[in-house]
């Protein structure tokens, strides 16, 4: 383990000399001392690290050293060529540019690490979309990726979704393009409001690229904006998504179930809602049935879901919900009785 971090540290430190021992403590999720030690331990070992103190400080190697660590392991070269998505990559326009990386990248491999990653590819394919539903690629999804590359501010005109879910009009703002992030089919765009960076969202605001229905260069923007250099993606995207799936939890059903529907409610409920139902629920009763409070968007939505339980679910609260339950089962056993008596049809083929 400590092994892989030094060639780490090192590795850091050749692609970003002046790295300050914080800086490479947080990438490599160790303390300054641990940095300290380790960096000790490269110079033991014949790799000239050296550290410098002041503003401008950090580690450093020493000039025109690079270090022979840079072979890729097979391991390595098998994740390496997996670390793309075939569909994000021709949605953005880089399918082309990443099949010509990916052969110079091959060519410069050892046979053996070559097999690895032919290999890989031949075994594993990442598809994002989600099922039953047609990808569309954004029509300005390039421009908006051509921007993000650049940093360069756009504007761009948004069409949120009205009550009714069909678009509203659209809104014209100048923003600063972070990044896209691909969920479930899905291109989001993150960007920053420059005239709203003192806010308490900091001027964050993440965007549905397909209702972009207009994207131009920002007006007296010929130099690229300066990014956050706290900003990360990834880091950003997380914390957004979970306060965004809370947010939209809005109602609160009281159920009672079976321990079959306790164990099948994880598949028909959103992930945000199950913790917190779970949490809630009570101890079994005597017949074997847990009560608890669960989260949902609305009693539409949670009507939809818990129907898939069927008899494993009882809808306790609110009554409004219980009610459509309850007409619900009335009409199924209306249906059923009604045709009961009556003779099924014969299958084509059978006598």
């Amino acid at each position: 383990m400590r092994a892989a971090r030094l060639i780490r540290m090192a590795l850091l430190i050749q692609s970003n000399p002046g790295l300050t021992a914080a800086a490479l403590a947080r990438e490599l999720e160790i303390s300054e001392r641990t940095v300290i030690r380790d960096a000790q331990a490269l110079q033991e070992a014949g790799v000239p690290v050296r550290s410098e103190r002041g503003r401008v400080g950090g580690y450093f190697l020493a000039a025109g050293y690079r270090t022979r660590l840079t072979a890729l392991h097979p391991s390595e070269a098998e994740t390496l060529f997996l670390s793309g998505l075939p569909s994000a990559l021709r949605d953005l326009g880089l399918s082309e540019a990443a099949e010509t990386a990916r052969l110079k990248l091959t060519a410069t491999l050892l046979p053996s690490v070559r097999e690895a990653a032919e290999s890989s590819v031949r075994r594993f394919h990442l598809d994002a979309p989600t099922w039953f539903r047609e990808s569309t690629t954004p029509e300005l999804l390039p421009d908006l990726a051509r921007a993000v590359w650049a940093d360069r501010a756009v504007e761009l005109s948004y069409a949120r979704p009205g009550r009714d879910g069909a678009p509203s009009s659209a809104v014209a703002r100048v923003v600063e393009p972070y990044g896209l992030v691909l969920k479930a089919g899905i291109w989001y765009a993150v960007v920053r409001i420059p005239g709203k960076r003192e806010d308490q969202d900091g001027g964050w605001r993440t965007y549905r690229v397909d209702r972009i229905t207009s994207l131009g260069p920002a007006a007296g923007a010929e130099e690229p904006f300066v990014r956050d250099p706290a900003f990360e993606l990834a880091e950003y995207w997380e914390d957004r998504s979970a306060v965004f799936a809370r947010a939209l939890l809005r109602t609160t059903v009281t159920v009672r179930l079976t321990g079959s529907g306790l164990r099948r409610l994880p598949a028909v409920v959103d992930g945000a809602a199950v913790a917190d139902a779970l949490a809630s629920a009570s101890a079994p009763d005597p017949a074997g049935l847990v009560t608890l409070d669960l989260p949902s968007e609305s009693e539409d939505v949670a009507f939809d879901q818990l129907a898939r339980l069927g008899a494993d679910v009882e809808v306790l609260a609110p009554a409004g919900l219980r009610a459509r339950f309850r007409e619900r089962a009335a009409a199924l056993t209306a249906l059923y009785q009604a045709h009961s008596q009556e003779a099924p049809k014969a299958v084509k083929g059978q006598r």
